[in-house]
């Protein structure tokens, strides 16, 4: 097994950003494979969902002996997400392993890559637009609507096992517009448990019939495995979360855009219209503050932060 150190430092970073924000994972890594690296989109892909059935379970674990994992949710998810995780690689068999395939694979990547990021924008605005997270009560209380979870299972699933995008990225916001009380760390653990068994589906599907590639997985691992270790501890709600989210979303879209066939040149336009547009959220943002921050100066039984209530045993 023959180790890229450069795939490994690649690997690091991504993983020190899935830690961080729980975004990205395919939707960064599998686009950096095929644009820097020059790997094939059916290798990168097997690859890349071989190295994070790895990583997942860790993840899950942790969110499971918290309690944040809504069983009912993941039963229908996985319901529906595995088999199609698994027919999903038949899917990419069945169009064959020629260059023309290979091409259809940059531009269907690229589509699904584009519509993550939109995807990643929405849930900002979904969160935004439900204000503070609900309480445990109100979570407690998320019925479970088999049907449509069924079928964000199949339709996630299908994604992930054609393109290893959107186990995170896609599924979440589903979700989240389907049952909008779910409090949101009842959101991630949710939506990482039930990544577990259809990433081990659609990597078992590609160990059958993909273009697995050991040295490839071998090196990603080395260096993903760390970095989300670290990312994770650093989190904690820190604000370099909130800066590096929208730059994830830049770079998802720039990625996508690149692999549909989108010139340089234009590609050079949209990054300065999204600069723009970003400098003006933060401008905004900024205006925003010295209200915000006005607004306990007011002394009142109202005005008491919620970090400052005590915690029931």
């Amino acid at each position: 097994m023959e180790i890229d150190p450069l795939v490994t430092l690649a690997g690091v970073l991504v993983g020190f950003v899935v830690g961080l924000t729980g975004m990205g994972g395919g939707a960064l890594m599998t686009p950096i494979l095929v644009l820097l690296f020059g790997v094939q989109p059916l290798a990168a892909v097997s690859s890349d969902l071989v190295a994070s059935a790895v990583m997942k379970p860790v993840g899950a674990t942790v969110h499971l002996r918290r309690g944040t994992v809504h069983r009912g949710l993941v039963t229908w998810l996985v319901l529906g997400s595995v088999p199609a995780g698994f027919c999903g690689v038949l899917i990419l068999r069945a169009m064959g392993d020629g260059e023309a395939v290979q091409d259809r694979m940059k531009i269907f990547m690229g589509a699904v890559l584009i519509i993550a990021a939109l995807a990643m924008l929405a849930k900002a605005e979904l969160d935004r637009r439900r204000g503070p997270a609900p309480t445990d009560d109100a979570a407690a209380e998320v019925t479970v609507r088999r049907l449509p979870t069924l079928a964000v299972g199949v339709v996630g699933g299908l994604v992930v096992g054609m393109t290893s995008v959107g186990s995170g990225s896609l599924i979440i916001v589903l979700l989240l517009a389907l049952y909008p009380s779910i409090r949101a760390s009842q959101l991630v653990g949710t939506d990482l448990a039930q990544a577990v068994p259809l990433v081990a589906a659609a990597s078992l599907g590609h160990l059958l019939f993909g273009d697995f590639q050991l040295g490839l997985t071998g090196s990603l691992l080395i260096g993903s495995l760390p970095g989300v270790y670290l990312g994770a501890r650093i989190s904690a709600g820190s604000a370099t979360s909130a800066l590096i989210r929208p730059a994830i979303v830049v770079v998802v879209s720039l990625s996508g855009l690149k692999l549909v066939g989108v010139p340089t040149g234009v590609l050079g336009v949209v990054l300065a219209l999204m600069l723009v547009a970003a400098a003006g959220v933060v401008a905004r943002s900024r205006r925003a503050q010295p209200a915000t921050s006005a607004t306990p100066a007011v002394s009142g039984p109202g005005d008491t932060p919620v970090e400052a209530v005590p915690r029931r045993p």
